[in-house]
């Protein structure tokens, strides 16, 4: 029988402490060839304000597909800037096993692939955080890192000061312009709805990491080419990001790696390097969770 999986099903039973290794997981077989998945299918509803992508990927543990709405005309609404929806099925027999509500899935996932690269590649003894953006991305990358990295200071930074007083009083961190709030940091997350550069290259010190994971269209960008250009680049997919990462399209920077190769061990960055991980999201890492939410509820 077809299950449908809410929002609420899914914040019980999904922890980043299963959700991070399994990330780790999925993109290694990614990397190895063992995914069949397309690059993301994006229909464009409304110019720069409403967009539908199609993610559908086949894995040994199941495959599916994520119907994803990204609508940045939502931002400072009630609603989500991104809505999706998830359907699974086995990936044997075909049997359809779940519909599964997709945002809080595409939040926590997203986040749990940066804690995993932050994990392999950022500088032993990583101690302050800088989030430039203060919307559900930072709250999420702000629980994710947490579980790898001990954090003593975290910084925040907002298009809005007010929206950035009030992600500080909620978390304990620290409002600041974004030029301080990235100068000295060991971790920086861009998590924005920019299109254009929001981080410098000329702010950041040698052997930070960051996280990039706005900017997820190929004319739209959330670093400069000094930040691009200035460290080793790794990115969830090469196909991806040459089509879809306009940090990447823009600025020419080389790819040094596949997340799932560093996982692997395949590619290793020089822990002393600055690194940048421009993420954009795969339509395995949906299904990997989908699948692990799905046995999670299903044993219940």
């Amino acid at each position: 029988m077809l299950r449908s999986i809410s929002e609420a099903e899914i914040a019980r039973v999904l922890s980043y402490e299963q959700l991070v290794p399994a990330m780790e997981r999925a993109l290694i077989a990614f990397s190895a060839g063992e995914v069949t998945q397309p690059v993301r299918t994006v229909l464009t509803v409304e110019e720069g304000q409403r967009f539908l992508g199609v993610m559908p990927a086949v894995t040994r543990e199941g495959m599916g597909a994520k119907l994803v709405c990204f609508y940045p005309k939502n931002a400072g609404s009630d609603l989500p800037t991104h809505l999706a929806t998830i359907m699974l099925f086995d990936s044997d027999t075909g049997r359809p096993l779940a519909v599964l509500d997709g945002r809080l899935i595409t939040e926590m996932r997203t986040a749990a692939v940066s804690a995993a690269v932050t994990r392999h590649v950022a500088r032993a003894g990583a101690r302050v955080l800088a989030l430039l953006g203060s919307g559900v991305q930072a709250h999420a990358h702000l629980e994710a890192l947490r579980h790898v990295c001990p954090f003593d200071e975290v910084r925040v930074w907002s298009r809005s000061p007010a929206h950035a007083q009030a992600f500080a009083a909620r978390h304990g961190a620290r409002a600041m312009d974004a030029e301080s709030a990235v100068r000295g940091a060991d971790v920086i997350v861009t998590a924005t709805s920019s299109r254009e550069p929001v981080l410098r290259g000329a702010w950041l010190k040698p052997g930070a990491h960051v996280n990039a994971v706005g900017a997820c269209l190929p004319t739209w960008r959330e670093l400069d080419d000094e930040a691009m250009n200035g460290g080793t680049l790794i990115v969830d997919s090469r196909d991806a990001a040459l089509k879809e990462s306009g940090d990447v399209i823009l600025s020419k920077a080389a790819i040094f790696a596949e997340a799932g190769e560093v996982f692997a061990g395949a590619w290793v960055p020089r822990r002393e390097a600055t690194t940048v991980f421009k993420s954009l999201g795969l339509a395995v890492e949906d299904i990997a969770t989908a699948r692990l939410v799905y046995d999670a509820v299903t044993a219940a």
